[in-house]
């Protein structure tokens, strides 16, 4: 069983992804996936995360005065591109691996060949995704806006630069579940139950 999860930002994505692999004894992958990228393409981890799910990678990098070292230092292919991959390959090790909920980047799109995936998209109204930001981030109202517009705008140029579809768009994904007043153990079970049918 492995169930990918897309998500607004501020809608509990990673939580609730956390509960729902607890439930079934399954291996959760989120931020763990750019670990997992880095160590197996040779990419810097600080690139990986620096620029996770965002689609517009332009300039040179440095490390500590160096430029990042990289097993893929004489390619010609964009650093956004090899970032891309790199999560790409990962995700697919992680899915040949067996049993597992994978967190955004792309998995959806990754794996959507792939039989017996089930693939959820997790949103919210505004105003609860911005009273979740201020409470998890220790921001106020207006930051918590901010985060939430800048973020959700990342993570859709990322999945439509990148993948087949517009992201959050309703047939790629089997279930949509707005989790607006209801806690994430209930959004969790809600998934669970559906997965397991």
């Amino acid at each position: 069983m492995i169930i990918t999860i897309g998500r607004e930002y501020g809608s509990g994505g990673r939580e609730i992804g956390e509960l729902v692999a607890k439930k079934l004894g399954i291996p959760f992958y989120d931020k763990e996936i750019l670990t997992r990228a880095a160590q197996e393409s040779g990419l810097c981890a600080e690139v990986m995360e620096h620029h996770d799910e965002k689609a517009s990678l332009g300039g040179i990098f440095m490390n500590g005065g160096a430029h990042v070292a990289s097993a893929h230092v004489g390619l010609q292919m964009p650093l956004n591109q090899r970032v891309f991959l790199a999560q790409f390959e990962a995700i697919n090790r992680i899915a040949a691996e067996g049993d597992c909920v994978i967190v955004g980047r792309c998995a959806d799109y990754v794996l959507k060949d792939l039989p017996d995936v089930v693939h959820v998209f997790l949103y919210a109204s505004e105003e609860k995704r911005i009273e979740r930001i201020m409470r998890v981030e220790n921001v106020d109202r207006g930051e918590a806006r901010e985060l939430i517009r800048k973020t959700d705008k990342q993570r859709k140029s990322y999945y439509n630069f990148f993948a087949d579809g517009n992201w959050g768009l309703r047939s790629n994904y089997d279930l949509m579940l707005r989790t607006d007043d209801r806690t994430p153990d209930e959004v969790a079970e809600t998934i669970v139950s559906f997965a397991k049918r």
